[in-house]
């Protein structure tokens, strides 16, 4: 073994009974310590932190000299959570903000949804807009017979230069999503509406061509069963709900339309609505109302919606449950009683089946993200109400 002559003076020092020297000693092995690992002891970044702590990895492919710049994400956690904003993360109820948290591309944080890689404003070309709508004579009966020259399209207040297609939809296929109030303010009428609610199911789909999903929500939203065709598992889906908890109505809506509707693959045109049961009282939303209609009318989904406030007077829950259906082409309902549901589900389910769709080409299209105005009127027709979706968002460049 060889002794390094620091090594020996210590020695030296210790048989001679010399404290001093082997302080001086110990000082200058601390010194040398501290210079070997003079790297570790300076502040540095965590990425290099990392580094050094963690083992040996291959080489990384080369990357292009500018990468897009991108919000970083964790594992099971969505970009809109991970948005650097003062509202509480999507995870944590707290009640609606007038300015939610935003992911990177602008939208709302909202509880169990998906990264927000397939959110479209128009799912066509970006100078052609899609429209379902429905018409109506002046006693409230559906009109199914009429002809595309029969119809004009006003785009943000300027005629339509051409509309492109038209068809009756009675044909197209349907997605359907069922949202079901699931707090404790509809506890005591919640079995009927469970009930009233699969009968819909098994009456309006089409086993091969229509597909449905069953969501539930209090503070937050929950799938209980995903898109299918079997009304049996939508049954059980809908049987697996469970009152309790506060109310997010909202974030519900949006979670809905943005991870669930928006983002099915389709091969053509398909009709999607969502009918929303709940007595319009949120109190635990991250994103606002008009946040959750703007989503909606990205996604071309009507809402129907269906009050279970039975007190038999207009409350500011069935005002929001007016505004929902209203922007998005849909009708809100308001049973005298719990077996009037039953009854909203089928005049539902008549108008799913008496709807029309019309493609058009609007004269000055400019893919600018702006919301434009819809307005389908019936020519030479007295007395008929076309209802429709108000408007959309259009691209952006």
């Amino acid at each position: 073994m060889f002794w390094s002559s620091l090594e020996l003076g210590i020695m030296r020092a210790m048989k001679a009974g010399s404290v001093i020297p082997l302080l001086a000693a110990g000082l200058l092995i601390s010194a040398g310590a501290s210079a070997q690992n003079s790297n570790q002891d300076l502040p540095s970044a965590p990425s290099s932190t990392v580094q050094q702590n963690a083992p040996a990895k291959p080489a990384p492919a080369p990357q292009p000299a500018n990468p897009p710049a991108e919000a970083p994400t964790t594992e099971g956690n969505s970009p809109a959570q991970q948005a650097p904003q003062p509202a509480p993360p999507a995870t944590t109820p707290a009640p609606a903000q007038d300015e939610p948290a935003k992911s990177p591309s602008g939208t709302p944080s909202v509880p169990g949804a998906q990264p927000d890689d397939t959110v479209a404003t128009i799912r066509v070309p970006v100078n052609e807009v899609n429209v379902v709508f429905t018409v109506t004579d002046k006693h409230g009966r559906f009109v199914k017979d009429l002809k595309k020259d029969d119809f004009r399209v006003i785009d943000d207040n300027r005629p339509a230069a051409e509309i492109r297609s038209f068809h009756s939809e009675a044909d197209l296929p349907l997605q359907v999503g069922l949202l079901v109030d699931a707090s404790n303010s509809i506890r005591d009428r919640f079995k009927f509406e469970q009930e009233a609610a699969i009968e819909f199911m098994n009456q309006t789909l089409r086993r091969g061509y229509d597909k449905a999903f069953v969501v539930g929500f209090d503070v937050t939203p929950e799938v209980t069963q995903d898109f299918t065709d079997n009304t049996e598992s939508l049954s059980r889906g809908v049987h697996a709900l469970r009152p309790g908890g506060g109310t997010a109505m909202y974030d519900a809506l949006y979670f809905a339309c943005r991870d669930k509707l928006a983002k099915m693959q389709q091969t053509g045109p398909v009709r999607r609505a969502i009918i929303l049961l709940s007595d319009g009282d949120d109190n635990q939303s991250h994103v606002t109302r008009e946040e959750s209609i703007e989503m909606a009318q990205r996604a071309e989904v009507i809402v129907y919606t269906i009050s279970t406030n039975l007190s038999g007077t207009g409350t500011r829950g069935d005002k929001v449950l007016d505004r929902i259906a209203e922007a998005t082409g849909g009708r809100a309902f308001f049973p005298f009683q719990i077996t009037d549901v039953a009854n909203a589900f089928g005049q539902i389910q008549d108008e799913l089946r008496s709807q029309y769709a019309l493609s058009y080409k609007p004269a000055d299209f400019r893919p600018d993200g702006r919301y434009r105005t819809i307005e389908i009127l019936a020519k030479n027709q007295k007395g008929l109400h076309v209802r429709s979706r108000r408007g959309y968002y259009a691209p952006m460049p």
